[in-house]
């Protein structure tokens, strides 16, 4: 199914539609009759004593996971925000690392990316261990934890694209094993860890970097040096603690100049993978192993000190705050020694001051907060959101600075992210990410893998598969060029998109972001748009299907529609059974309530001419397949379901 049956309507039509419907409540909001009255919402006991219905668990659920189910709203709704998230920061990790392990050493498989692949849509659709098949304590229940592991591995950018990083996957599963480890944990700990990693060490030339040599004309790399700050924690300006530029005489100010990524790469000299030597530094071969332990320093090659003439010096690092910044942001500490560091120190000592002096500037609450509340709730939080998340970061109620399980609390927990639809309908929301339509289906539908086959000879088992060869193993193709996404793949170090990108047209004269239409390109949409199309019609890919086609021995992730065949009507069809109950229930499902009385009727009037009498045979067991089919297929297309408010 198509947006539309051109590419040059496409191009005036559907991307329109995508950036009008984050601008379509202003004008019609007499008519938004949809929406409940927000001063009445919470029945005076505040938001966070919520939910207060299905729609809300829905919406909450949206943002906290890769997608709500049925039995999730009715559980979140028995036991609340509060105890949900408890029980959420308390649920075993799901580890990428032993899944992958466990498919090279106990199966002897060839592995690849698409075992990581595997092992993240393991996580993000959670379910059952295929390694422990009908033990339920060990299902992977941590949906908010690889919730957050996604969206900082957004921030703290790696990608298989680095021909390196893609020929030792071991890498990436570690890597993203130690984002989902340190998504509740201290932002510090999270900052050290990842500038250790070999994954980025590789990735952004850490790993290998010596200290200047004059005479040779060498220079440490300064990468990582640039990139931690500008991406991973303090961004290019000073903020104030609602996101908002600091100005000094009308201007903003920058954190940082050349002369402090400069002094900053000489701190970043003398790591390397964890088989290397001091006596092999500048020669060492990489082993497999070395990619799932953090690098080493060796000292010999460590700049403790020397600028390019030799001489004994410190390090100007990061000096802050700036002048007048305290009066208008009290409470802040400043960088330790005005930000110099003494020279003679050691690889490791240099490397905890400077990544204390980068955890300690005041930017990287309302930064890294912003950043991560644009991932899970809205691209344009108020400056007051923001403020409120930046005030936990800096203190988490107990003294502690940087405690990623209180920011994800209050990033969710917030008025704004709990009732913003209603206060702020022209901006509130974000365009949901390609990869996340994809998790919602199938997580919405009871998706699973079935049709795997065994082949002794090729000694693979692909019964045990949680993605499939058009889900998974086809990521060149049917899933990375059809969604636009793949976890891990960026093309760049800039994410798929940038949290500052801001489209042409009503939205940029509003003044907002939107980071995910930047991939929203004419063909992503046309893509993405049929990928759906096919998830959502073919039979072959319903549970109910046969085995054979594109499943190809390893098997497919394949929706259950039979789970709603009673939903869909209980006659035989036609106006005389409508799918009211099918369109209410899937409003919910996927829309959080929120589907307008225009578009429900539209999908009543398409789906309730459907009948035993006039179903497709060909294609579909029964009626109710039929009209289920074409509701996904209206809905998951829809501009109102794109936009996830």
């Amino acid at each position: 199914m198509m947006l539309s049956d051109s590419a040059g309507s496409m191009r005036n039509g559907a991307r329109t539609m995508f950036v009008a419907m984050a601008l379509a409540a202003a004008p019609i909001a007499q008519g938004l009759t949809h929406f409940p009255d927000p001063v009445f919402h919470d029945s005076l006991e505040g938001v966070t004593a919520g939910p207060f219905n299905d729609a809300d668990a829905a919406r909450f659920l949206a943002q906290a996971t890769f997608g709500p189910t049925d039995a999730d709203i009715v559980h979140l709704r028995n036991i609340g925000y509060a105890g949900w998230l408890d029980e959420q920061f308390n649920a075993p990790t799901s580890s990428m690392q032993v899944y992958y392990d466990w498919v090279a050493n106990t199966l002897h498989e060839n592995t690849g990316y698409q075992n990581i692949a595997e092992a993240w849509f393991l996580g993000a659709l959670g379910g059952p261990d295929p390694q422990f098949p009908g033990n339920a304590s060990k299902n992977h229940n941590d949906q908010l934890r690889q919730r957050v592991a996604f969206a900082l591995s957004e921030i703290f950018v790696i990608s298989d694209q680095n021909t390196l990083i893609d020929q030792h996957p071991d890498g990436i599963a570690y890597y993203y094993d130690l984002l989902s480890n340190n998504a509740f944990g201290n932002f510090r700990t999270l900052l050290e860890q990842v500038t250790l990693s070999p994954d980025m060490g590789v990735y952004l030339n850490m790993q290998g970097n010596p200290k200047a040599n004059l005479a040779q004309n060498l220079h440490p790399d300064e990468n990582y040096a640039r990139e931690i700050k500008q991406l991973f924690s303090i961004g290019l300006i000073v903020l104030n603690q609602d996101g908002t530029p600091f100005l000094s005489n009308g201007k903003p100010l920058p954190t940082y100049d050349q002369s402090v990524v400069t002094n900053f790469s000489h701190v970043f000299t003398g790591w390397n993978w964890a088989s290397c030597s001091c006596g092999n530094f500048a020669h060492c071969g990489y082993q497999t192993n070395d990619f799932h332990t953090p690098m080493i320093a060796c000292a010999a090659f460590h700049d403790n000190g020397t600028d390019l003439a030799n001489d004994i010096v410190s390090k100007q690092l990061l000096a802050y705050p700036p002048a007048g910044y305290a009066a208008a942001n009290p409470g802040l500490p400043a960088a330790d020694n005005g930000g110099a560091l003494l020279a003679g120190g050691t690889p490791q000592s240099d490397l905890a001051f400077a990544l204390d002096n980068i955890f300690n500037h005041p930017n990287v609450g309302p930064f890294i907060g912003r950043q991560l509340i644009q991932r899970l709730v809205t691209s344009n939080p108020s400056p007051a959101y923001v403020a409120r998340v930046s005030h936990v970061f800096n203190d988490d109620g107990l003294g502690v600075r940087g405690n990623l399980g209180a920011v994800v609390r209050a990033i969710l927990l917030d008025p704004e992210a709990r009732i913003g639809q209603f206060h702020s309908p022209t901006t509130f929301g974000k365009l949901r990410e390609p990869l996340l339509r994809i998790t919602h289906l199938w997580r919405a539908m009871g998706a699973t893998h079935v049709c795997g086959t065994t082949n002794a000879t090729q000694h693979y088992a692909n019964l045990y598969r949680y993605a499939g060869y058009t889900t998974a193993y086809s990521v060149g193709s049917a899933l990375y060029s059809g969604v636009g996404q793949a976890a891990l793949r960026a093309d760049t170090v800039f994410n798929f998109f940038k949290p500052s990108y801001v489209p042409s047209g009503e939205m940029a004269g509003l003044g907002l972001v939107g980071p995910e239409y930047q991939i929203t390109t004419d063909t992503l949409i046309s893509n993405s748009t049929n990928t759906l199309f096919e998830d959502t019609y073919d039979i072959n890919l319903d549970v109910a299907g046969a085995c054979g086609g594109s499943d190809s021995g390893y098997g497919n992730v394949k929706i259950n529609r039979a789970q709603d065949q009673a939903l869909a009507g209980s006659a035989s069809g036609g106006v005389a059974d409508p799918a009211d109950l099918l369109v209410d229930a899937y409003d919910v499902r996927f829309m959080s309530g929120q589907m307008s009385p225009a578009m429900r009727q539209t999908l009543l009037t398409a789906l309730n001419p459907v009948s035993a009498a006039t179903f497709d045979t060909n294609k579909y067991p029964n009626w109710q397949f039929e009209r289920i089919s074409k509701a996904l297929q209206l809905i998951l297309t829809s501009p109102e379901y794109m936009v996830q408010k």
